[in-house]
């Protein structure tokens, strides 16, 4: 079975639903889940507290380019947070879903 992955990547709540919808709608992910968080990070020296979406992407692992690549046309951040956790074990038949959404 093909690796599956899922990505997580914070985005201003202004802009994460239009990024969740163009990876499912371009089939690059099979589930998106967003939600609220507030983010504590240093930034050109300054200390930053912003609220963010976190979003959840669940895919296969051979489509990580195309998503980065995606994420970051759409995304209004210099330098978004895009990784990507492997999904050691899962459901099967979950798991079979994503895989077959993201073909």
């Amino acid at each position: 079975m093909d690796e599956s992955v899922a990505i997580l990547c914070t985005a201003p709540p202004a802009r994460s639903e239009e990024i969740a919808k163009a990876l499912i709608e371009e089939r690059l992910a099979a589930c998106v889940n967003i939600t609220g968080i507030r983010s504590y990070f240093r930034w050109e020296g300054e200390l930053c507290a912003e609220k963010e979406d976190l979003l959840i992407v669940k895919t296969r692992k051979e489509r990580m380019k195309e998503i980065v690549s995606r994420i970051t046309e759409l995304h209004s951040y210099e330098v978004p947070e895009i990784i990507a956790l492997p999904i050691i074990e899962g459901y099967v038949r979950y798991l079979e879903w994503v895989l077959e959404e993201t073909r």
